[in-house]
């Protein structure tokens, strides 16, 4: 266990090193920290937290960097989560507030919020589409041969797909498709249009069948596209100087590119209100480098997805959990 002198170089040394990129020597620490112990005090105390795997020495400089235990350490036991300040507040109350028509316009501005505050990426996930409750179908003919569906969940979120027909429909067709899909499927979830759902219509319906099916088709199609991923400030990484290494740069630009590996890394390990994932914490290779704090985004109690942010190790944890915390809360009505 570290004594509260070991814990303050530490966390001096990791602010700095998140402040400046830049390894830390004990000389800055006396000089720009008002650490109340000597340099050489200091020098031997970075020493053995070096000797404990809480700092790192890079080979061409007498400084120390923060190690992935080191950066742990400081985000279970030394952070200020309280880092934010009045004009921040003010700004994500200003983005917020705005009138929304859609969920998902809610789950953009609060992405870009977050984006722009932080100057990190941010990803938003979707929910696991499959448990949305079916709240109402609705069927609307745009033109003797063009059919609009729009499914509300429960969670107000809003699918709309539309279908082309190579022969006319009457609106008597329609009218008795919205009788019966809502008949069937209304407060069950998406996981029920299915095969057998889509056999039990077509069995009670069998003189609609050319119009039956390219529905469900269209509207299996809009589900699998509830789980967006929408991202924001990708290119943003790259002004910080961990990225002008290649294999970095590869590593996080491979990870954005295959959704996938983005739903697994957002979607998995999410204990906490706040999750810190760093460096080789994470189990996928390409983010040894990187690290990724994540919150469930939800609107009261319903859950809207994930919301994360990527960005180097030396992330400055504070800023982004204090940031996360106070979005999470203003979400949930709790400020």
């Amino acid at each position: 266990m570290l004594d509260d002198r070991k814990k303050q170089v530490l966390q001096s040394v990791i602010e700095e090193y998140i402040n400046t990129a830049e390894p830390v020597s004990s000389a800055v620490l006396v000089e720009k920290y008002g650490l109340d112990y000597s340099s050489a005090t200091i020098r031997n105390d970075m020493a053995e937290l070096e000797h404990e795997g809480y700092l790192e020495k890079p080979h061409t400089s007498a400084g120390r960097i923060p190690s992935v235990k080191g950066y742990r350490f400081y985000v279970d036991e030394l952070l200020n989560d309280e880092n934010i300040s009045l004009e921040e507040i003010q700004y994500i109350r200003e983005n917020l507030q705005t009138k929304v028509n859609e969920i998902e316009d809610l789950t953009k501005i609060t992405t870009n919020t977050i984006s722009e505050m932080t100057h990190y990426t941010t990803v938003a996930i979707g929910p696991d589409s499959s448990t949305n409750i079916i709240k109402d179908i609705k069927f609307i003919l745009l033109g003797e041969r063009l059919l609009m569906a729009v499914i509300l969940t429960e969670n107000g979120a809003v699918k709309e797909t539309i279908i082309k027909y190579d022969e006319d429909v009457s609106q008597n067709q329609i009218n008795d498709l919205n009788l019966t899909f809502n008949n069937k499927l209304r407060g069950k979830p998406f996981e029920k249009i299915d095969k057998p759902m889509e056999e039990y219509i077509l069995s009670t319906m069998k003189d609609q069948a050319k119009v039956i099916k390219p529905i469900i088709q269209q509207m299996n199609r809009a589900i699998e596209d509830t789980n967006k991923i929408y991202l924001e400030g990708a290119s943003k990484v790259f002004d910080f100087p961990e990225f002008k290494k290649i294999d970095t740069a590869k590593n996080f630009l491979s990870i954005l590119d295959t959704k996938e590996e983005m739903l697994e890394i957002f979607n998995s390990g999410l204990a906490k209100d706040i999750n810190v994932f760093i460096g080789d914490e994470n189990e996928n290779e390409d983010l040894k480098d990187l690290s990724i704090i994540t919150f469930k985004h939800k609107v009261g109690n319903k859950d809207m997805g994930t919301i994360g942010i990527i960005g180097p190790k030396r992330m400055n944890y504070s800023k982004v959990i204090s940031i996360m915390k106070y979005i999470s809360k203003r979400l949930n009505g709790e400020e």
